[in-house]
């Protein structure tokens, strides 16, 4: 691998470490601050389903049969409590709308549907979603503009569309993972599945960047340790660190999704854990989860997608967040409060800064103050029925916001 510096950031606020991936060996650099430029579904859990036959037994073209018939049935991937987007987006037939992870486009082509002249933007970095938006775009012809890159490169895409600042009625954000890529083995996304530790939401798009399996190969246990412990909130993250280290001197380095799994199978062996469902989870997932927000930057590209976002809606345009685990939703309601310093969230609220200290009105409305106006005074959650229908929704939170200023 070539010797390039790759700089990620444990967590957002005045205080965290950043990990610079140098070559073959990585590095901790503390610091208190990083200089930002304006002007990065939790893992899926490990299901096991059985077909249970009692004195049947399906002929091989009857299996085939219905092989062939649950593959054609069964979509791509689900969009999430489409129709709470549909009512709190505030759109209408001349609107134009900003999808900043497109996926497989379903909320863009319900709004598209709904809206007959309705213009979507159809941001992803991942090169397979981008040629389903150039796909749909064949199906919308002038209506739909597939753009491919990260939250960060948004500015330059919209210069070339000539998509100016203060334009867009509405930008929608669904976080995470989609269907799509945790199904497909090959990515590397899925406990379930087999295949190479890659989880680089850009595919080969950077070969250059780093895959899970090259940071499982070369950071040392603290390094681990912190990733484990704050992107995968995982509570024995220094044991799961030690035996990676351990594996990775004593036998070989980890290089696919099965030998991680059944590394920490192996040392939480005692272990069972269990979704919101109460469904069995495999005990990797949050490392999966882990490894996969630090390979992809996403929590830091959250932050700066917020921010474009505050910068390309028009006053009065709406602002919608679909989050699957807490470290998403705290940077999202950090926005949305106003609970921000430099760019960068606040780690602790706002009822939890130093009460004695006395501060004159102005001083507070100035920091208390914020782009933004909630639309809802709770987050919204899937109903019992979209979850059973569509576990992946179970975590889903939903957060509205208007554009104040």
């Amino acid at each position: 691998m070539p010797s390039v510096t790759y700089l990620y950031h444990s967590r957002l606020g005045s205080n965290f470490v950043c990990l610079k991936f140098i070559g073959h060996s990585l590095c901790v650099d503390s610091t208190n601050r990083v200089v930002r430029h304006l002007s990065n579904c939790i893992g899926n859990p490990f299901n096991v389903s059985a077909r249970k036959f009692s004195n049947y037994k399906e002929t091989p073209e009857a299996l085939s049969a219905r092989k062939l018939s649950e593959t054609k049935e069964k979509p791509l991937h689900i969009p999430v409590m489409k129709e709470e987007v549909l009512e709190n987006a505030g759109l209408n037939n001349e609107s134009v709308f900003l999808d900043m992870t497109f996926g497989a486009g379903g909320h863009t082509q319900s709004i598209l549907d709904k809206y007959s002249s309705s213009k979507a933007y159809c941001l992803d970095r991942d090169p397979v979603a981008y040629q389903m938006a150039c796909d749909l775009q064949t199906k919308y012809p002038e209506r739909v503009v597939p753009l491919l890159g990260k939250f960060s490169e948004l500015p330059g895409l919209l210069k070339e569309q000539d998509a100016r600042q203060n334009y867009f009625d509405a930008i929608l954000f669904d976080f995470g993972c989609s269907s799509m890529q945790f199904d497909e083995g090959g990515r590397g996304f899925s406990v379930s599945k087999n295949g190479p530790l890659d989880m680089r939401m850009d595919g080969n798009r950077h070969p250059q960047n780093p895959t899970a399996a090259d940071v499982l190969a070369t950071a040392d246990e603290h390094d681990l340790y912190k990733i484990f412990k704050v992107y995968g909130e995982e509570k024995k993250a220094r044991k799961i660190a030690r035996a990676v280290v351990e594996a990775r001197y004593l036998f070989t380095p980890l290089q696919t999704t099965r030998e991680l799994a059944d590394l920490i199978s192996s040392v939480l062996v005692n272990e069972t854990r269990t979704d919101k469902l109460d469904r069995h989870t495999h005990v990797a997932t949050k490392i999966f989860q882990a490894l996969r927000i630090f390979v992809n930057n996403e929590l830091n590209e959250i932050n700066y997608g917020l921010l474009l976002a505050q910068r390309y809606l028009r006053i009065g345009g709406r602002l919608i967040t679909i989050c699957f685990h807490s470290l998403e939703d705290l940077i999202v309601k950090r926005h949305i409060t106003g609970n921000m310093t430099d760019n960068e969230i606040n780690m602790l609220p706002l009822q939890y800064v130093d009460n004695s200290r006395w501060h004159d009105r102005q001083s507070i409305d100035e920091f208390t103050s914020s782009h933004w106006q909630p639309l809802l005074k709770h987050v919204l959650v899937p109903s019992d029925y979209e979850v059973e229908s569509n576990p992946r929704s179970r975590s889903a939170k939903i957060r509205a916001a208007v554009r104040v200023s």
